[in-house]
């Protein structure tokens, strides 16, 4: 992919006047950062406690997909499910270990490109993941995150619509405006992974509609419309992003998210933003792509800019550029 595919012939050079952007890190919070830190040392105390200092809902989520994203958490992970062994989170923690650890073993190839042994060892890691979250379920039946991360080791292992359906079911049952579980879904509809642009975009907007406004569920909109680009080739990815009812459509969502007095800023607020600010530059509405950059703050978030360039920093700099940011 080129670096500014669809981002149109108006873009300008960087010209160094706007301050410098960032990669984010932890989301950006200190708390983020304290629990990555003791899962780099192997501290299961620390990790414990610091999960369990937050609700069991979409807010623990972001916590746990670091310590998931954190590599050597399967090796001392094991020790501490033999050392609880009626605990759910030791249980949850490694399901999330091992769905990124699955993932890894991948790669984030295409899926033609991916060797027979690379995907043996993915799903080999992937069922043993949902061996852990299933236990973690059944040990606390209330909790989201277990079904949250069984929709990702589920498309993984290709479960199909409607087990995927289910488990996302079984998360918005407990938590209704799951930010995470419904960029799950949004992906288990999209083409890429056996879905269809109608169902994807039918799915982003009636989630957003059935959130309060301010949901961060606006974002599924520009998600959607970011996918729909990706999917198509050079040319054709340009008129998509160009078309009226693609910028009304973005312009609705923003409206009801991001751009709301009363937006969410919970932790997924930066990658929300981020979202938003690529799908209205590629989409030539310069106005509301400041607005969105304005909001970032500077802070780049790595999705879903790697989807244009391998590196963050540089494609948010270039887009924000392109918008007279």
């Amino acid at each position: 992919m080129a670096l500014l595919r669809g981002a149109g012939p108006s873009l300008r050079r960087w010209a160094g006047r706007a301050p410098a952007p960032r990669l984010e890190k932890d989301f950006g919070d200190p708390v983020v950062t304290r629990i990555r830190e003791a899962a780099e040392a192997a501290d299961w105390p620390a990790v414990r406690d610091g999960l369990t200092a937050h609700p069991e809902d979409g807010d623990r989520s972001w916590l746990l997909w670091t310590v998931g994203d954190t590599a050597g958490v399967e090796r001392w992970i094991p020790d501490a499910i033999a050392a609880e062994p009626g605990s759910a989170l030791p249980l949850l923690v490694a399901g999330a270990r091992w769905i990124n650890w699955g993932w890894e073993a991948r790669t984030g190839a295409r899926a033609a490109d991916v060797s027979r042994e690379r995907f043996d060892v993915f799903h080999e890691r992937l069922r043993e993941a949902e061996g852990f979250l299933y236990r973690a379920a059944e040990l606390a039946p209330s909790w989201v995150s277990p079904w949250h991360f069984l929709q990702v080791s589920g498309r993984g292992l290709e479960v199909g619509p409607v087990v995927a359906r289910r488990r996302f079911e079984a998360v918005v049952r407990r938590d209704p405006y799951h930010l995470r579980a419904h960029q799950q879904q949004l992906q288990q509809v999209c083409e890429k992974w056996g879905g269809a642009h109608e169902e994807m975009h039918a799915f982003a907007r009636a989630s957003m509609l059935a959130a309060p406004e301010g949901s961060a569920l606006g974002q599924l909109v520009a998600l959607g419309h970011i996918e729909h680009w990706l999917s198509l080739g050079d040319g054709p990815d340009w008129r998509y992003m160009r078309r009226p009812e693609t910028a009304a459509s973005l312009l609705e969502a923003a409206e009801r998210s991001v751009l709301h007095p009363g937006a969410e800023r919970g932790r997924g607020w930066a990658q929300v933003c981020n979202s938003f600010a690529l799908a209205f530059s590629l989409a030539g509405e310069s106005e509301p792509a400041r607005r969105c950059f304005a909001l970032t703050q500077d802070t780049v978030t790595e999705f879903p800019w790697n989807y244009v360039n391998a590196d963050p920093v540089t494609a948010y700099r270039r887009h924000r550029s392109s918008v007279g940011a």
